[in-house]
Parts: structure tokens; sequence; C-alpha cells
């Protein structure tokens, strides 16, 4: 499991975006974001940068969550 935080996220499309981009990432099987806390759990074996950046690409900041 990996959860990153994910800026500049405010509705449902949003967390629809996000969700898509990540499921688009190789070694991912799932994703969740918690719109409230700003987050993203994603399930599998991704590369984490791999996935920072298509998150990141897709509008939406992300990073590390420590």
């Amino acid at each position: 499991m990996v959860k990153l935080k994910v800026e500049k996220m405010s509705c449902g499309h949003c967390a629809s975006a996000v969700t898509a981009a990540a499921t688009k990432v190789s070694g991912v099987d799932g994703a969740t974001v918690d719109l409230e806390a700003g987050e993203v759990a994603v399930s599998g074996n991704p590369d984490v940068n791999a996935l920072i950046a298509a998150i990141t690409d897709a509008g939406y900041p992300a990073s590390e969550t420590h």
C-alpha cells in the first residue's frame, strides 16, 4: 500500500481523475481517494515515482506522505 498526499482536489471529478491516473500506472491494483484528507491510497506494487508523475501530470501535484 502506498499513500500519497495530493493537492488541488476539491470535488468528485478531481477524485475520479486522480483514481484514473493512478490506475493507469503499472503495478497498481486499485486506488482509493480520501478527498477530505487530500490523499490517495494505492494498492499493489507500483513504482512510486511513476505514480507521483502520473497523478501530477493529470494536474494534481502529488508527493509521498510521511
